[in-house]
Formats: C-alpha cells, structure tokens, sequence
C-alpha cells in the first residue's frame, strides 16, 4: 500500500511529531509512506493538465491520503486542496465535508445537539442586545465566550460579569457562542482518540494553576485515565455524527454526566502516548491501511 500523510503546517517548520510518527508507524507495517507539505502543491484549472501538482510535477497515485488540517483560519479556501484530492478520486482518512464540520464549532455544536449528544448550554448570538439572555439561557455567570474557529485554546474566554462581557465582545466578529461553564470539572477535561469507531486512548488534562483551559498547548498536563460506557459511547456517536475516520473528543464531567466540548479532525495525540504508554500513531496506521485495502477491495469487485 501506498499511504500519503497531507501536512498543513507552514513550509518553514518541519512535520509535526505525530505526522512523522505515523509515517514511522506505516513504514513499520511494511508499506510506503510520505509526507506531502500543503504549501507546495499547485491546482490546475484548464481540463487537459493533471490537476494537480506537487514541485512542479504531477501528484502521484497513492491508495489513501491521511489529511492532518492544522488550521485556524480561511478553512474552506486552505482546505479545497482537500475537495480537490475528493474530485479526483483521492481516498481520504478524514474528508473535506467533515474536517468543515469539525473547524466550525457552530456546526459541531449544530450535529452534536441533533443527534442528541450531551453538550453544554450553548447561544449563538449576533448583537449586544441579545447579551442578557443569552447569559440567562446558560445559567448565568461565569460564562464561556467562543469564536465560531479556532484550535489550541485559541478564541476562548471565560467571563465573570455582564461589564467584562460588554468589552470583550468588540462585534468585530459576525457571531459568537456563549456556553455554560461546566463548574464541576474544575480545569480538567478528557481527551478521547477514536479511530475507526473504537476507542483508541483516553487521558485527562487538568489546566496548569490560573488558567481554566486545560489544552496541552496552553501547559495543561495530561495522564491516563480510564472512561465509563457513557463517555465511549458519546464519543464514538460525536466522531460518527462528523463522519470523521478518526478524531480527538474532548469531554467534560458534569455535575449531571459528561458533555461533549469540542471534536477535533486533526487530533494531537504526542501528549497522550507519553501519558498511557500508547502507540496511538500505529493505531492510525494500522486502520488507514485497512481502509485504503478495503476500498481496493471494493474496486475489484470484492474478489
């Protein structure tokens, strides 16, 4: 099998760990592996070239392109070199239409609350005349205060008063969400890596001292953790919902049970391998392999 591996991060810095590791991990199954770096591809629009390029030369065939979109803005004009693999017939670990699910955390919230997937109280408002309910809606202060995009902790705050809320929404955004802060979790959340609807790893993260979001990237700490039936469950049905192939849920433990925070089309997982002893990029490999000789599989008529 031929596995392509498609990097988002910018041309002046290397791979990222966990792209390496699964490159590692699929070489290590006896298959051929590359990372391909988003920055260096070229689409070609006039019906006779390839329609795309990579260095200058046409992007060659492989069985199956695991997509790992580290993006934080312009999402659907970064990621159309995705639905430009889609058009020509790519195979891809995590599409176009479910990594646009997972960046807007107005549409995660949106199919999430539809199917019924525990979530905490969220308002989408588009003016400051709506503030006051909306709070109310949540259950009052403190109150979380999201961007619709956003990754790594980035675009949220948490609000203590009515005054504080007033100046932080400067309106220079065409919405925002305003979320019940889940009080009983004190700075901790779950991380659960699904991969092929299992549950792969799972590890707390508590927030380092004075802050409230517990991401890695912010210093939170993560150590393994062992989850009940419920939070396996939401967790597999919010990656299902999303029609992702794998991807990093993240739950909180309410006074009421868990509710879903967040689900992540690009999962970090370096973190989580150091804390259970894990080899979450093997895992991947292993199911990417399986999906790209499944779909083979069905090309040759499933003989």
């Amino acid at each position: 099998m031929k596995i392509g591996i498609l990097s988002f991060r910018p041309l002046s810095r290397r791979a990222s760990e966990e792209e390496i590791a699964i490159k590692k991990a699929v070489r290590g199954l006896g298959h051929t592996c590359r990372i391909f770096r988003a920055g260096r591809f070229q689409m070609v629009y006039d019906q006779q070239s390839p329609w795309l390029l990579y260095d200058g030369k046409p992007f060659p065939k492989y069985d199956v392109v695991i997509t790992r979109p580290s993006i934080l803005s312009d999402v659907s004009l970064r990621i159309s070199l995705i639905e430009q693999m889609e058009l020509m017939g790519v195979r891809l670990f995590n599409s176009y239409e479910s990594i646009l699910k997972t960046k807007n955390k107005i549409k995660t919230m949106q199919i999430l609350d539809h199917f019924g997937i525990p979530i905490p109280k969220t308002v989408v408002i588009h003016r400051p005349e709506d503030l006051k309910q909306a709070v109310k809606s949540v259950g009052g202060f403190p109150v979380i205060v999201k961007t619709p995009t956003g990754s790594f902790g980035a675009g949220v705050t948490i609000i203590e008063s009515m005054r504080a809320l007033q100046s932080v929404l400067l309106w220079n955004k065409p919405m925002y969400l305003l979320q019940q802060y889940v009080k009983h979790s004190k700075g901790k959340d779950i991380r659960v890596f699904v991969v092929n609807g299992k549950v792969v790893g799972s590890m707390m993260r508590k927030a380092k001292k004075g802050e409230f979001r517990s991401n890695i990237e912010l210093g939170g700490k993560g150590s393994a953790v062992e989850i009940t039936e419920e939070e396996v469950n939401i967790s597999l049905r919010s990656v299902q919902a999303l029609d992702l192939n794998y991807g990093g849920v993240d739950i909180m433990r309410g006074k009421s049970g868990p509710v879903v925070l967040e689900v992540n089309a690009n999962p970090g997982f370096k973190e989580l391998q150091q804390a259970t002893g894990l080899d979450i990029a093997k895992s991947v490999a292993e199911y990417a392999v399986e999906y790209a000789d499944k779909y083979k599989h069905q090309l040759n008529g499933g003989s």
